[in-house]
């Protein structure tokens, strides 16, 4: 693997604590049922302090906007960035914005 995919997939480790798995289910939330299943609560995410070691489960505060909220950031960024495009541009192209506030393709 080149730097931009070991970057990449630390990217996806960490989102897919956050992602539903095959069964519906997100690690981030464990065995707490209401977040697994209630509809009025399972979409949104919390970004925790730290998570459990082997099963990804949110633990500490569960207000953070530090650390965790990166995981906001390294999806836009993969999402539009790849590896080729890096090297065109560098990583300004991830954040650009166009006049009116949109992101840049």
């Amino acid at each position: 693997m080149d730097l931009f995919e070991v970057s990449k997939e630390i990217a996806d480790r960490l989102t897919g604590i956050f992602l539903r798995d095959e069964h519906g289910r997100r690690p981030v939330y464990g065995g707490t049922e209401k977040f697994q299943s209630d509809p009025h609560w399972r979409d949104y995410l919390l970004f925790y302090e730290y998570f459990h070691g082997d099963n990804g489960a949110g633990l500490g505060a569960s207000h953070q906007t530090g650390w965790t909220g990166v995981v906001a950031k390294t999806i836009e960024l993969y999402g539009f960035l790849d590896a080729n495009r890096f090297l065109e541009v560098g990583k300004e192209a991830a954040f650009r914005r166009s006049a009116s506030g949109a992101q840049e393709a």
